[in-house]
């Protein structure tokens, strides 16, 4: 389509002008933004690294006040009974009673390490191979928990962590001291410090989380930003389109009115069509019907008098199409139970699958919960669908019905499958125009009415099928 270039005529220069402050605002708004961005992305990962520490402490104290009583109640107390208050740390009977209660009660915590330093600041206990007896009294936390006072050592660059995640060189640790004390048998007073547990935990797996939420936030902010200037950036170029784009929609919506006053002037004509010629036609059925009593009397083989009768209700029944194609029934809403209403339109066509030879398998999903439909719009809609199955397998075959439910317990998909010989996809794209056909006594009007009656219920009807491949027919329901 050609293009028309912008002229002063219709686009005055002032609005070229504003496009290009909008072009200069866009740089200057992206980088502005941008730059805010990083700055509040920066204060806001501290702040959840702040966070994820304060609550890591609080884990190790709660730890750690377990682990003071569970070493006090089931070590410390037993053992002192037993070897009369005197005893050894470093006895490998004793040890091995205190490793037993420390990893019980540290089993399922994520505690990496944990050591114990008796009152005079020597290494007593550890979960790792590590060279007890050392005197350890000048490290700082265990100075300050002897003087029963906590101390944790925070991991040092942590925020380069979160930056970096799992690239990062090491592994951060928080390491916190705690005073080991007697417990007293009453009262709330604290009992004096008989040692030190060193709890190490690994907390690289929650600053990663942090880690990985920061770079998400930066990536994020960098494509929107990016995205939104290139947007900016191209309203000038994209003027003439979108312009250009608009009026070939009003072109487009002309042309659907224009069908639209076509298919109602065509559905007028057609309703004065049929009146016109029902009324000849029941003369002609019934003077029909008096022939054939008649002949019945005299000539009971001759067929001339049925042929007209039968040949007058199938012109009725087309007259009947058009009518309901013309004038669409509203829907006479009621609570109706949908898989009766479509074993109503298969017992009505009973004798016609039996001829055929067509087998019927139901997979009905039905809870026996009634919804608002018309039943006897539904009926004539059922039966336009499976009269097109049946004469799709004029050799036999296998028709499919199925239905789902919606979360409400309520039919909200009919499927009707068949083995026929299937439609081509250039007959697919018209099968909903109303009189297309591709049969030699067709109206054209089957499906068309069937869509009306959907659409009349809140609901459509789609249509798969492949030459050879059969054909699937869904009827997509809506409460109503």
């Amino acid at each position: 389509m050609k293009q028309h270039k912008l002229t002063a005529s219709w686009w005055p220069p002032q609005d070229l002008q504003t496009f290009r402050l909008v072009k200069f605002f866009s740089l200057t708004s992206f980088v502005v933004i941008l730059v805010f961005t990083v700055i509040l992305t920066v204060l806001l990962t501290n702040r959840a690294e702040r966070m994820a520490l304060k609550k890591s402490q609080d884990y190790l104290k709660l730890l750690a006040a377990n682990l003071n009583h569970q070493v006090f109640q089931q070590f410390l107390v037993p053992v002192a009974i037993e070897k009369e208050g005197k005893f050894n740390i470093g006895d490998p009977v004793i040890n091995k009673r205190l490793d037993a209660v420390v990893r019980n009660t540290i089993h399922g915590f994520h505690v990496e390490q944990l050591v114990i330093y008796d009152q005079l600041g020597f290494l007593a206990y550890s979960t790792t191979e590590t060279r007890l007896g050392r005197d350890s009294f000048d490290l700082p936390g265990v100075r300050q928990a002897l003087f029963g006072e906590e101390f944790f050592e925070l991991p040092s660059q942590y925020s380069l962590w979160s930056l970096l995640g799992q690239w990062a060189a090491g592994e951060p640790r928080l390491r916190a001291y705690f005073p080991f004390r007697l417990e007293p048998k009453e009262g709330p007073q604290l009992g004096p410090v008989v040692g030190v547990f060193e709890i190490t935990q690994n907390i690289s797996a929650d600053l990663t989380e942090i880690g990985k939420f920061q770079l998400l936030i930066l990536v994020t902010s960098f494509l929107t930003m990016g995205l939104l200037f290139v947007i900016l950036r191209q309203i000038v170029k994209r003027a003439e389109v979108i312009l250009e784009k608009r009026q070939e929609e009003q072109r487009n919506l002309e042309a659907q009115l224009h069908q639209a006053e076509k298919l109602a002037a065509l559905g007028e004509m057609t309703a004065g069509v049929a009146h016109e010629i029902r009324n000849p036609l029941g003369i002609i059925s019934s003077t029909a019907e008096f022939l054939r009593e008649r002949l019945n009397q005299y000539e009971p083989q001759n067929r001339l008098a049925q042929i007209i009768v039968e040949e007058a209700n199938r012109l009725n029944d087309k007259v009947t199409e058009f009518l309901d194609f013309a004038r669409p029934r509203l829907p006479n809403l009621q609570d109706c139970n949908l898989t009766k209403v479509l074993d109503r339109s298969l017992e009505f066509l009973q004798p016609e699958i039996q001829r055929r030879q067509i087998d019927i398998t139901r997979h009905y999903q039905d809870n026996g919960q009634l919804q608002r439909a018309d039943p006897d719009l539904l009926h004539q809609a059922f039966l336009n669908i499976l009269l097109n199955a049946i004469q799709a397998m004029p050799h036999g075959g296998h028709l499919t019905i199925a239905t789902s439910l919606d979360s409400r317990g309520q039919i909200s998909q009919i499927r009707f499958a068949d083995t026929g010989e299937g439609i081509d996809p250039e007959t697919l794209k018209k099968v909903f125009n109303p009189f297309f056909t591709t049969k030699e006594k067709g109206s054209g009007l089957g499906l068309p009415i069937v869509k009306s009656i959907m659409e009349s219920h809140q609901g459509d009807v789609t249509i798969d099928s492949a030459p050879g491949s059969g054909t699937t027919v869904t009827i997509h329901l809506k409460p109503v």
